[in-house]
């Protein structure tokens, strides 16, 4: 009861369950952006053709994507109107009408909205749709460095909300040339692992966008000794592909198995009724306790439903990856307590009801620590680091990702090189001939980041592709 499909291929309802999870994330992230004095606000869905086509280096980065209107009903529009593929173009003529003088800097805007993007890739829901989600922000500063500050604030938030919310392990790091976002100086990112199929997924980008932007769309203002300047900018986003990543690196046989952060159930709770004691003498027992939980502020539901046994809404809520279960029989309320059933384990403990709240807020935080700790072993477990070539398809075949010697960002052509050659290799040890250009999952590898945190490179250590002394250590993997 995730998503629900749509006559339009990409797109797809977000239904409750789904939607309450990208609520929380967004309920949290409002709060952190606001001590960075973040303000919301919104702009349109359409942007003009010659506003998207300013600068030059993004539109060629979006062309193949971007979704145009061209009719309003059965007459031709004079020009046709771009649907926000991102806000950029559709923001900046905007701050250049706001930002005068130094004293209108820093500006700092968030929208949440929608956006979209019509691929041509095979969709797949939450991680590659046409419409999706998201939070954008978009900044305005005085200096580079200030700039480069806000990048950094929006990235670790972004780690926050994978690590603190999600319960899983993300590497910070640094895009090169080549996977930078168009027409930007920079961008980062924080890139995730997802166990079942060995692949890595960006997870949310940061970006420097450098004064591009600003000098296309003329964002000036006077500085204190009364000179013109140009603004430096950043650009950030988070999408509801978060939600897709949650569910691939947690889920099992059962179903989902949700974070307690995340989860628009934290628990619930299940009468066992029996001939001699029926809902009507269990009930106010029940009631009792989901009143406890609730003064502590934890999401809580009592499935009191009489068409269904107690069995069957076991794997129901199972299904859902609800954290707890509390089963309250005969028994229990004869003893006054209850059984709590961990999704995250299948752990079963007893628990007298006066304690009983305080039992499920902290076996809530040991789930939500446990959930991240097993992700992060199982992700380390998978990052390996490879000098030679004859090493590297061997470990992408291993579901590993690799850290390599790289001979710089800036290489795009030996970049290219590695793609190309890792998904020849590839295909020729699975006997296949080629892949489809539609297809979402290439056996070909991708630089995923260029780590913050770089291990110790020896003087002398050579390039992995290029043979040219290595300046720092780049991690790779086969991506969604």
């Amino acid at each position: 009861e995730m998503i629900s499909y749509y006559d339009i291929s990409g797109c797809y309802i977000l239904r409750p369950w789904s939607y309450k999870i990208w609520e929380l994330i967004q309920e949290w992230f409002n709060v952190q952006i606001r001590k960075l004095d973040v303000e919301n606000a919104y702009f349109p869905l359409f942007v003009s053709q010659d506003r998207l086509e300013k600068e030059k280096d993004h539109v060629e980065g979006f062309a193949p994507e971007v979704a145009w209107v061209t009719k309003s009903g059965e007459d031709d529009l004079a020009a046709p109107i771009a649907i926000r593929p991102t806000s950029e173009t559709i923001m900046y003529p905007a701050f250049s009408d706001w930002i005068r003088s130094h004293r209108d800097l820093p500006l700092k805007l968030n929208q949440w909205s929608n956006v979209v993007r019509w691929e041509f890739k095979d969709p797949t829901p939450f991680l590659r749709t046409r419409e999706f989600l998201w939070q954008e922000g978009h900044t305005a500063h005085a200096s580079f460095d200030d700039a480069n500050v806000m990048v950094r604030k929006a990235l670790d938030l972004y780690r926050r909300v994978y690590e603190e919310l999600l319960a899983i392990p993300v590497v910070p790091g640094y895009k090169t040339e080549k996977e930078k976002f168009a027409g930007g100086h920079s961008t980062t990112t924080v890139e995730a692992y997802i166990p079942v199929s060995g692949r890595a997924i960006q997870g949310a980008t940061s970006h420097h966008l450098g004064q591009n932007f600003g000098k296309m769309f003329d964002i000036n203002y006077q500085d204190e000794k009364g000179e013109t300047q140009t603004a430096w900018q950043t650009s950030w986003g988070l999408t509801t592909r978060t939600i897709g990543v949650m569910i691939m690196v947690h889920g099992d046989d059962t179903g989902l198995v949700l974070p307690p952060r995340v989860a628009p159930l934290q628990c619930v709770i299940v009468p066992i009724t029996s001939k001699s004691c029926p809902i009507e003498k269990l009930a106010p027992y029940c009631g009792s306790i989901l009143e406890s939980l609730q003064e502590k502020d934890i999401r809580v539901k009592l499935d009191d439903r009489l068409i269904y046994n107690p069995g069957w809404k076991y794997a129901h809520w199972e299904q859902k990856g609800v954290p707890i279960r509390i089963e309250v029989g005969p028994r229990d309320l004869e003893k006054r307590g209850a059984r709590l059933v961990v999704r995250f384990g299948g752990e079963k403990v007893d628990v007298g009801v006066d304690g009983l709240a305080d039992a499920v807020a902290a076996k809530l935080d040991e789930v939500q620590k446990g959930m991240f700790e097993n992700a992060v072993k199982f992700r380390n477990d998978h990052l390996v680091k490879v000098t030679e070539w004859k090493d590297f398809v061997p470990n992408l075949e291993l579901h590993n990702l690799v850290l390599t010697p790289w001979c710089g960002g800036e290489h795009q052509d030996w970049e290219e090189w590695v793609k190309d050659k890792s998904r020849e290799e590839s295909l020729a040890n699975a006997g296949l001939e080629g892949e489809a250009d539609t297809t979402a999952t290439s056996v070909a590898a991708k630089t995923l980041c260029i780590p913050f945190d770089q291990p110790d490179l020896p003087e002398g250590t050579k390039c992995i592709a290029s043979g040219m002394p290595a300046t720092c250590w780049v991690m790779w993997g086969r991506s969604y």
